[in-house]
């Protein structure tokens, strides 16, 4: 079995020898002696070579004779093909002979051809290598002229599609090599200048915040010229009322008028542009900035580090200087860089692509409207001067309207203005109060003398004053009030006036100014001028002419009140019986001002007449009266006739009431003076002294110093005492015992205490001690009879009083 394998296996390898190419037999050959068959393998192949040199030699026999035939005929060839060669030479050497002119035009073509692949080939990687020279040649020129955007896209360009089509230069090495260096030249400086722009806009936000407030006021001045009219036609109508006595005053000058004070100089050409933001500002810097870094791929890096620098800046700006409340320039530049700093956020929000977005600014926004109110409440607290708190209210409301403009909400920023509308009132009454109180220190308390007819009219002109009969007078005359009213009633426009530039611009309703501008005034006219004019009345000093001068100017000052409500509607253009309109005060105010300043001059006669009763010397112990009254008395009424008659201006009942007051006042005070404790002891010529006094009073009453009484109405006040001083003089006791209490006595205002009280001054203390004196019989009648009434005094009063 194992043989015939072996056989098969020689036989392959037999095959193979035969069929292959002799390069390839070692493999084959190796089998043979790798095996143990080598002798019989050897055996095979010689008698395999045995057999084919068989064929062969059978090939050689059968070719043989066709061989022999071929050599002979190839012998018959030589000589002619000795011929051909010979003529083949002669035409080989003609050929080359006629060739070598055309090998030589053929080398010089073939030279042609190899510098011609040459010069395309060279053309061809100029052509690639141009285009990089020329760009890093641009590159070169943008880097020195400091345009590093178009720079870093020419450097972008550069790696990416030049330098990889112009090949392994040598030079494209080096510029590879030198393009991360430029990039981060580009990078820093690009920084660097934005940095240096930072700097800039922080250290010149100010002036940029002043041009946007110039331009935001120069389009309120257009936009308000149409409403600007309106008002001065309105101020017109108010200057023609000079027959109702609304005359506007012409000293005093109406806001409607006149120019506000300016807080910003604008030029007085409309037409003239105020530059914008962009055209004080380069923003080149960010844009280059943002662009180059956004190439760079770090955008959000660069969106960082600005919104971070910004929000420090922003606390900067918004942090007031200490002094800022010493002036209106303080509140400005404060303003100024609040402004300038969102004007710029606003632009580049408008003008970038993310690189701040609305909710950044408004977070910004938020904090820079609650650090700024939180400051203008703080320094605004210390300022006393209303022209100064005028000023900047109107400061807010430009720097309000400004940054509403950019579209950032404001409605704090107002409703901050209405809190500090109170403060700017309690100011004004401040100032009004100094106002007040020296036009009364200044004041003659005298009626107006009037010498022309032009000065009438002025005067008419500041006060609504009516009176025809006046009117009907030849000059020279006198108004009844002083200068006073006049003055005071100006002051009260003056404050309306004030209060109304305050409200301007608040973006208030007519109603909502109308009644400001009442709610203001009644706290002027019942706490200001109340307090005023109480402290004209209580001041040391004060006569009873000044008095009546005060209740003069009041009267007619309260007659005015409805002259000021049709004012202030005039200016606010709300029709005065408006539903829930606020009504003025004055009234009241000047009503509540007459009563005191008439109950002073109540109290300041009766003074008068204590100390005129000061200087009463009776003579307790006089035998009898004398024939005429006192000389204190006599006195007293002189002065009494001589205040009265400076009562003609006064209403009829002030001085009415003046008059029965201190009639009454001067009874209760003669009462008074008898039954003083002092006094222990009256005679009968003392008590006739006394009641010539009294007659005296009596006559002055039934004078009527006054006008208006009815009949005997003013002697009333000294009934009390005349019934008293009768019962005595009379000595009518028992008419008086007998009818005491009934409705019909005819000393029913004489009470039993004050009788008895008189009747124990009477009584003779000193008889007790004297010894000669109870000899008398008339002066022991006489004690007898006082001390039986007394007694029977007492009984009456015991039994009323059981």
């Amino acid at each position: 079995m194992a043989s015939a394998e072996t056989a098969a296996e020689h036989e392959r390898i037999l095959r193979e020898i035969e069929s292959t190419d002799t390069n390839c037999i070692g493999p084959t050959l190796r089998s043979v002696y790798d095996g143990q068959e080598h002798g019989l393998f050897m055996e095979k192949l010689e008698g395999r070579i045995r057999n084919h040199d068989r064929e062969i030699e059978k090939m050689c026999n059968h070719h043989f004779q066709g061989f022999v035939d071929s050599i002979t005929e190839l012998l018959k060839v030589r000589g002619e093909a000795q011929k051909l060669k010979g003529q083949v030479t002669e035409t080989n050497r003609k050929l080359q002979s006629d060739g070598k002119e055309l090998l030589t035009t053929m080398d010089e073509l073939k030279q042609c051809r190899l510098q011609q692949r040459n010069i395309a080939t060279t053309i061809d990687k100029l052509t690639h290598c141009l285009p990089v020279l020329e760009m890093y040649s641009r590159l070169q020129e943008q880097m020195r002229t400091k345009r590093y955007y178009p720079a870093l896209c020419t450097l972008e360009q550069l790696e990416h599609t030049c330098l990889p089509k112009a090949g392994g230069y040598r030079f494209c090495a080096i510029m590879a090599e030198n393009i991360p260096v430029l990039r981060t030249h580009i990078r820093d400086v690009s920084m660097s200048d934005l940095k240096d722009f930072l700097e800039s806009i922080r250290k010149h936000s100010d002036k940029i915040g002043e041009t946007a407030m110039k331009q935001a006021q120069v389009q309120n001045s257009r936009d308000s010229d149409v409403t600007h009219q309106q008002r001065t036609g309105s101020g017109r109508r108010l200057r023609k009322e000079a027959g109702s006595g609304t005359e506007v005053d012409r000293s005093g000058g109406s806001p409607l008028s006149e120019q506000d004070s300016g807080i910003l100089d604008v030029e007085d050409e409309e037409d003239d542009e105020v530059p914008g933001a962009q055209d004080l500002v380069d923003f080149s810097p960010v844009y280059r900035c943002l662009h180059i870094y956004t190439v760079l791929g770090a955008r959000d890096t660069f969106e960082n580090y600005y919104r971070k620098q910004r929000r420090k800046q922003a606390r900067l700006v918004l942090q007031p200087h200490s002094n800022m409340h010493e002036t209106l320039e303080g509140y400005r530049r404060y303003f100024n860089q609040i402004v300038g700093f969102f004007v710029v956020e606003d632009h580049i929000l408008h003008t970038t692509q993310g690189l701040v977005n609305r909710a950044y600014v408004e977070e910004l926004w938020e904090l820079a409207l609650s650090k700024t109110i939180a400051a203008l409440r703080t320094h605004s607290s210390y300022c006393t001067d209303p022209d100064l708190i005028l000023d900047l209210k109107n400061l807010i409301v430009l720097f309000a309207d400004t940054l509403l403009g950019y579209g950032f909400p404001v409605n704090q920023l107002f409703d901050m203005l209405l809190e500090m509308r109170d403060q700017y009132g309690e100011i004004l009454l401040k100032k009004w109060n100094q106002s007040f109180r020296q036009i009364i220190d200044q004041d003659n308390y005298s009626p107006i003398p009037v010498a022309t007819e032009e000065e009438y009219r002025r005067i008419t002109g500041q006060f609504p004053f009516q009176d025809p009969e006046l009117e009907k007078m030849s000059f020279p005359k006198k108004l009844p009030f002083s200068e006073f009213v006049p003055k005071v009633y100006s002051q009260l426009k003056e404050f309306i006036y004030a209060c109304l530039k305050y409200s301007e611009d608040l973006h208030l309703s007519s109603t909502e100014i109308d009644d400001m501008i009442r709610k203001s005034t009644n706290l002027l006219l019942t706490r200001t001028l109340s307090n005023c004019l109480q402290y004209a009345i209580k001041k040391k000093n004060v006569g009873l002419a000044e008095l009546v001068q005060i209740i003069v100017n009041t009267t007619h000052l309260e007659a005015s009140c409805h002259y000021l409500e049709e004012f202030i509607s005039n200016i606010t253009s709300v029709p005065p019986d408006t539903v829930n309109a606020t009504k003025l005060y004055g009234t009241s105010t000047f009503k509540d001002a007459r009563h005191s300043a008439e109950e002073e001059i109540y109290t300041n006669l009766n003074l008068k007449i204590d100390q005129f009763l000061q200087l009463a010397d009776y003579d307790w112990m006089a035998t009898q009266g004398g024939g005429q009254a006192s000389d204190y008395l006599i006195d007293l009424i002189a002065f009494l006739c001589s205040t009265f008659a400076v009562f003609t201006h006064l209403p009829g009942k002030v001085a009415q009431t003046a008059c029965m007051s201190a009639c009454k006042h001067l009874s209760t005070s003669l009462l008074q003076l008898l039954l003083e404790a002092d006094v222990r002891q009256v005679s009968m010529g003392a008590l006739q002294q006394f009641n010539v006094d009294v007659k005296e009073c009596e006559r002055f009453a039934r004078a009527g110093p006054v006008p208006g009484f009815q009949g005997d109405t003013l002697l009333l006040a000294f009934i009390d005492l005349r019934q008293l001083l009768d019962l005595f003089t009379q000595w009518d006791w028992s008419t008086y015992l007998a009818d005491y209490g009934r409705p019909t006595c005819k000393y029913l205002r004489v009470n039993p205490h004050v009788a008895l009280a008189l009747l124990e001054k009477m009584k003779d203390t000193s008889r007790k001690n004297n010894m000669f004196a109870q000899f008398r019989k008339n002066e022991r009648d006489k004690q007898k009879l006082i001390d039986t009434v007394v007694k029977q005094l007492r009984n009456l009063i015991a039994t009323h009083q059981s």
